[in-house]
């Protein structure tokens, strides 16, 4: 066991100081029903969103919080820590019981919450300092793909009238021109106090993206 948990250990790049943290952050509840990593999970999610949360503010000082917030529901969701799981190979260390040994569609659920867990259990074992570069770089390669994340001039514009006025904005509709087979969409869009855009499109959504763009660009959000 021993030379397991050293393996473990390398893998992760990082020495435990109470081995049975280690130990019981690999655990899956289907191997064991009370001495399990569910708690450890629980803890290491808070923990993620912690230290993710911070290093976003200090990438993106100029973001808005609708935007910031994007990035990090991608940073932090299950499909992400999953892949972090895959990465560390996590598979290969959780002890799981039988009827999930070959249920290969819950190997992300599975590997994502073992992440989380190992991040909960180094938490504890070594504290914050530690456990913030474990996940920085770990998450270094996701952290820069967030940089491409961009929010849209109709939700912007959602945002924006809905963190000022508590409204929607207000699209109007007008009938389709051209032919029937190529149409062109007409859209109307103003918020509280706003004077009203027009966008143009081969379709509804198009033309509303269009008209918001002008009006986000009129108000400089």
């Amino acid at each position: 066991m021993k030379s397991n948990i050293k393996t473990i250990e390398n893998n992760l790049k990082i020495n435990f100081n109470n081995k049975k943290l280690l130990i019981q952050s690999l655990i899956h509840k289907s191997y064991n029903e009370k001495y399990n990593n569910e708690k450890l999970e629980f803890l290491g999610d808070r923990v993620i969103g912690l230290v993710i949360a911070k290093k976003l503010l200090s990438l993106y000082p100029d973001e808005n919080e609708g935007a910031i917030d994007k990035k990090f529901a991608y940073l932090v969701n299950k499909k992400t820590c999953g892949q972090i799981g895959r990465q560390l190979n996590l598979k290969n260390f959780v002890k799981m019981g039988k009827s999930l040994r070959n249920l290969r569609e819950n190997d992300e659920r599975i590997l994502s919450d073992c992440c989380e867990s190992v991040i909960g259990a180094l938490y504890l074992d070594q504290g914050y300092t530690v456990v913030e570069k474990f996940i920085l770089r770990n998450w270094h390669n996701f952290l820069k793909k967030s940089v491409v994340t961009r929010i849209d001039p109709k939700t912007k514009l959602q945002e924006f009238s809905l963190k000022k006025f508590k409204k929607l904005p207000i699209y109007k509709s007008f009938k389709p021109t051209g032919p029937n087979h190529n149409p062109i969409f007409k859209v109307q869009v103003s918020i509280s106090n706003s004077t009203k855009y027009f966008g143009q499109g081969k379709s509804k959504k198009l033309a509303e993206q269009n008209a918001a763009s002008k009006l986000v660009k009129s108000l400089k959000i």
